[in-house]
């Protein structure tokens, strides 16, 4: 208890205040850029209109950062930076009633002094550059707008999950078929051309071709595309998923951190009675079916 009041004290001597300036964002993130990978591309001007940035300033220095991206509740809650800073930006300025919080292992309790969080394993940051990459020879096809109808059935299999047409058209994805049929894909959430840095994720493969290779081959065929034009691609994973850590491994991604990713309910909300059925309706960005 007393690390906590300590942290407390010291979060109120800190100021905070809204950001925009996406120079300053940048280099802040900078400083971690496989951690802070989403946010970075968030700062591209197809997501940046979308977010709400807060900051915590130790005199002029920015030492914490936190990112909301808007919707409907939840939505991603991202959080960077010095414990007493996180605490303060979510005490005073970035308020959600609940959010799936991505934070670090050590400013958990920053975090958890505002927000009960849902039960949950670790997640693992991994990534790879171009020196790293193997790629995975397999016959795997890049997917087109009109192949929308037939991807969202895939993932409705798997999580609640649904992408509009342009999802494929701006973005990058690969899919594997067994008699015509559509049984693994996996794409890109943000990429950040400025940046030179992608994300992966929505990997997915239909339960009866499970253990086959097929997530290896989509994933890796969206690696290899991304890696034409960026320096690091990125991509999430559930810390208790072996069999999907060993796939991604196999194409040279490496750990970079592990860290928490959970649903948080603001305490003393009476939000967070009602997000049971949000979480059925919406997917997390990082959600992975191999």
């Amino acid at each position: 208890m007393a690390s906590v009041a300590a942290t407390s004290r010291s979060a109120r001597a800190l100021a905070t205040r809204p950001l925009r300036d996406r120079a300053e964002l940048r280099t802040f993130l900078e400083t971690d850029r496989l951690l802070a990978a989403y946010a970075i591309c968030d700062l591209e001007d197809r997501e940046f209109g979308k977010t709400r940035w807060g900051g915590a300033y130790d005199g002029d220095r920015l030492v914490a950062l936190a990112l909301e991206y808007s919707g409907l509740t939840p939505q991603p809650l991202f959080v960077m930076g010095r414990a007493d800073g996180i605490e303060a930006i979510l005490r005073d300025l970035v308020r959600p009633r609940a959010a799936y919080v991505a934070v670090l292992p050590e400013a958990l309790d920053a975090v958890t002094s505002l927000y009960r969080l849902d039960p949950g394993p670790q997640m693992v940051r991994m990534w790879v550059d171009r020196a790293r990459f193997r790629p995975y020879p397999a016959d795997v096809r890049r997917l087109l707008p009109i192949d929308i109808g037939e991807l969202n059935r895939l993932y409705q299999l798997g999580f609640a999950s649904w992408l509009p047409s342009s999802a494929i058209a701006e973005g990058i994805y690969y899919g594997v078929r067994v008699g015509g049929r559509l049984i693994a894909a996996a794409g890109t959430h943000v990429v950040s051309p400025r940046a030179r840095l992608g994300v992966v994720g929505n990997v997915l493969t239909h339960a009866d071709y499970r253990g086959r290779g097929f997530a290896t081959a989509v994933t890796g065929a969206v690696t290899a595309d991304l890696l034409r034009t960026c320096d690091q691609v990125v991509l999430n994973v559930r810390s208790d998923n072996p069999p999907a850590l060993q796939a991604y491994r196999r194409l040279g991604y490496a750990e970079h951190v592990r860290f928490e990713e959970r649903l948080g309910h603001r305490i003393g909300s009476p939000w967070a009675d009602l997000t049971a059925p949000l979480r059925r309706l919406f997917a997390r960005r990082e959600i992975d079916r191999r």
